[in-house]
């Protein structure tokens, strides 16, 4: 049994089989996050993870079907950390995954510098607008603006939390690019894979992937190309594998 609050709703993770909680008025995930987890370097038998801004929990409970290692997620808003709870024991998976209600600045001191193999983050997109801007939801004008992080706040924190070597990745928007680049350099990540993610053939990328070594040495490679839609708006094979386990 499972005790859903309000709007909320049970949604399938399908190619992993498992089940998160969900609530369009106060936080469902996107094909980033799901992007971001099928993306970043994993060690499979063991390990030591940690997902900042956690949402509901979807990277780390993504990232359960790919390693056997321990992960951590972190959550400062108190609704979205208790779905993310609720979520990791309906799929029994209390022994692996952890939350914590808290800020990611904090973290550090909190947890202890350089005690990650991988930290991964899908952090708020857009920086800070007019009030009249902001989203009158402040469960989403939190999730989607740096109103309680920046992006340096969050790269900042990923170097701190990730041990010498260690991986860390993020997901974007491209036109933040050379400010995660810029950022990643000034704390000691040397970027080492970007993919840029297409809505569809011929159109300008709208998401981009980055993942990055702790003073790691200089060599960018750009990965191919993600398309995620056909001509006919259906799924391309490459996405439809990623969301269902369809080969």
């Amino acid at each position: 049994m499972i005790n859903l609050k309000d709007d909320e709703r049970l949604d399938y993770l399908l190619a992993e089989n498992l089940r998160i909680i969900q609530s369009p008025s106060v936080f469902a995930f996107s094909l980033d996050a799901v992007l971001l987890a099928r993306f970043v370097y994993v060690p499979i038998q063991k390990g030591n993870l940690i997902d900042l801004c956690s949402g509901n929990g979807v990277i780390p409970l993504f990232l359960s079907a790919r390693t056997k290692g321990k992960i951590t997620g972190v959550e400062i808003q108190e609704r979205l950390y208790d779905m993310a709870v609720r979520s990791i024991e309906y799929n029994g998976l209390e022994n692996r995954l952890e939350m914590i209600l808290g800020d990611i600045k904090d973290m550090p001191k909190k947890l202890g510098y350089g005690k990650f193999d991988v930290v991964t983050c899908n952090p708020p997109y857009f920086t800070t607008p007019s009030k009249g801007e902001i989203n009158p939801n402040e469960h989403l004008a939190i999730a989607r603006h740096e109103i309680l992080c920046t992006l340096e706040d969050a790269i900042k924190a990923s170097s701190e939390l990730v041990r010498q070597g260690g991986k860390v990745a993020f997901v974007h928007r491209p036109g933040r690019l050379l400010d995660i680049v810029t950022f990643m350099r000034q704390y000691r990540l040397e970027p080492k894979r970007i993919q840029f993610v297409y809505p569809k053939m011929g159109k300008e990328a709208n998401t981009i992937l980055v993942e990055a070594i702790k003073d790691g040495s200089p060599d960018l490679k750009i990965l191919p190309p993600l398309i995620v839609y056909q001509d006919n708006d259906e799924y391309t094979p490459e996405i439809r594998e990623i969301l269902y386990g369809e080969k």
